[in-house]
């Protein structure tokens, strides 16, 4: 049986007009299907009002108790809570969760080297089960990019690397086509033109743009991710614009599909 998961990024989820018609692409795909949510900016406005301040090394989020408490309510519940009641409005049953619910995603707490990120977890194992049985009831899950350690803790999670998680674990029980949806038409081949999308990347190809300097910054790692999923299970990768996930889903000819061959 085939698995769709999506991932959206927090740059759509900041527009709502933007959002809402995602939300009703998405709906559109057969299930089952789970969707992964970023963050979007909502945290560091809610931080500000709050006079909790905003620290990003290397655009990743340092996240102490303060911003912690932040982040889990933010995206645990009032951007995970937003997504789920518009998709029940497009007849998704949808059901909202952290990785801490039913136990279904466990972190440990990132090591200190020589930055201390705070409460940020590294996935340790994502309990497939669990995740099944929902799907089997007819349920989307839609998860925050929000974990649990064995201490009880939430953990601030990158979106990239748990549906790079989710993806790869559910690969042992469905054939899974994983899709990275952001605000680009794909992985470019010149960031400073939109229409330069790279329709097919292969590892070589990728370590050649990466060099030349074509692919940099937060495209690093989700390219890492999307890689290491294939590498681990993932029958297909597609990295897209959000507009386009039904085209990259049901056609399979929307921004960059990623492959080994």
């Amino acid at each position: 049986m085939k698995l769709t998961v999506v991932k959206i990024g927090g740059n759509v989820i900041d527009n709502q007009s933007f959002c809402t018609q995602f939300l009703a692409d998405f709906a559109q795909i057969p299930s089952p299907k789970i969707l992964v949510h970023g963050g979007g900016k909502i945290a560091t406005q809610i931080a500000e009002k709050l006079g909790i301040e905003t620290v990003m090394v290397e655009g990743r989020r340092i996240t102490d108790q303060a911003m912690l408490d932040v982040v889990t309510m933010v995206y645990g519940g009032l951007v995970n809570k937003s997504l789920v009641a518009q998709l029940q409005k497009f007849n998704t049953n949808a059901i909202g969760l952290t990785g801490a619910d039913g136990g279904v995603i466990l972190s440990q707490k990132r090591p200190v080297k020589d930055i201390d990120y705070g409460f940020v977890g590294d996935i340790e194992k994502v309990d497939t089960q669990q995740i099944a049985g929902m799907l089997a009831q007819g349920l989307t899950p839609v998860f925050a990019p929000l974990t649990f350690d064995r201490e009880g803790n939430m953990l601030n999670t990158n979106a990239d690397t748990q549906a790079q998680a989710v993806a790869t674990a559910m690969a042992s029980l469905f054939e899974v086509n994983l899709v990275y949806c952001f605000e680009k038409k794909g992985v470019l081949a010149n960031p400073d033109d939109d229409d330069s999308v790279i329709p097919a990347l292969k590892p070589a190809e990728y370590a050649s743009y990466k060099a030349s300097g074509a692919i940099n910054k937060g495209m690093i790692p989700k390219l890492d991710n999307a890689f290491k999923a294939l590498a681990q299970g993932v029958a297909q990768v597609t990295i897209c614009h959000a507009k386009e996930v039904i085209e990259a889903v049901n056609i399979g000819n929307a921004g960059t599909k990623l492959s080994y061959e």
